[in-house]
This record gives structure tokens, sequence and C-alpha cells, in this order.
């Protein structure tokens, strides 16, 4: 069974588009240009440097407008070196087209409706991810991991929070 990220309006309902205009690229909302918002999750991504590969695979997966959506969202964002921990040729081959589900359900295992702010980060709490498997939360004083991953302190955002780790979630196997 699939789960689709869907935004939503304020009052609640989805959100909806207007037509396109002609020579209109229909980029959606991670285009929209604002410097003066708090960033959204999936800026926080494309303006660090340690982000490149995670936004190269949320493009790939078809993924970056639906977190530039209304949210709210807690974003689990590997780093560069925690892709490159993966065995060889693993992100090689889930970036292939044929591979964009597999791709989706690990990206989708990184991501939580709601906003979990640290404090709601308690230990041995099971939290059930957007591809619908349970990751859990590690607590001992103020080091926080998910699973098997070091979580770094949050960094607040316009539709959520984004929490930096050091390693890839692997969805569990059913």
């Amino acid at each position: 069974m699939g789960f689709t990220l869907q935004g939503c309006n304020q009052d609640g309902g989805q959100s909806a588009s207007s037509p396109k205009s002609e020579g209109e690229t229909g980029a959606g909302q991670s285009a929209v240009e604002d410097d003066q918002s708090q960033k959204d999750v999936v800026k926080i991504a494309v303006g660090s440097k340690d982000h490149t590969t995670l936004v190269k695979a949320l493009s790939a997966a078809d993924l970056v407008n639906v977190l530039a959506n209304a949210g709210p969202f807690t974003v689990f964002a590997p780093t560069n070196a925690a892709f490159d921990q993966l065995p060889a040729g693993t992100l090689d081959n889930l970036l292939k087209k044929e591979n964009v589900a597999d791709l989706k359900d690990i990206l989708e295992y990184h991501v939580f409706v709601g906003v979990l702010k640290p404090e709601m980060l308690t230990d041995g709490r099971v939290i059930n991810q957007v591809n619908l498997g349970d990751a859990k939360i590690k607590r001992n004083g103020e080091a926080i991991m998910i699973n098997d991953a070091n979580v770094s302190s949050p960094i607040p955002a316009s539709n959520g929070i984004v929490y930096i780790i050091d390693k890839v979630l692997l969805p569990p196997k059913n």
C-alpha cells in the first residue's frame, strides 16, 4: 500500500493550482522565490552544501514540490556523508527511474507529518513515518537518535522542522 504526501491549505482543504498560462513551466511551490520569509524544509536542504545528495534524491523521486507545501513536516535530513555510508552503488541504483518507488519509500521514511519538537523526541517513542514504517527514538540526556542515526539540533522551517542526521534511515522490511 502506498502513501502520497499532499499539502493542505490553511483551512484544511487541498491546495488547488491555477491554470497555467502559455510559457509557464509549472515548477510548483518549490519555484516560488521569497528571500524574506522563513525557508521551508526543501529550501533549507537546497541551501546546505551538506545536503546536495538529499536534494538530488528528492528531485529524482519527485518529492521537492510536495515537501515545499504547507506541511507541517518533521524531516530527518541525512547529510552527503550519510549517503556515502551506503554500500557502493546503492545510491546510483536508487536514482534510476525504474527504482523510483524504492527511493520514494526510503525518502518518505525520513518524514513525519507534524512538527516534532526536541522535547517530544522522548526515549522509546515510536513515530510512524510517511511511508507507514515505524522509527524509534532513543534519548540519553540531550543526545537524540532515530533508529541508529544521531539527530542534530532542530532547524525551524516555515512548514515544519528539520533535523540533520548522520545516517540514511532504511525502512524496516515487512
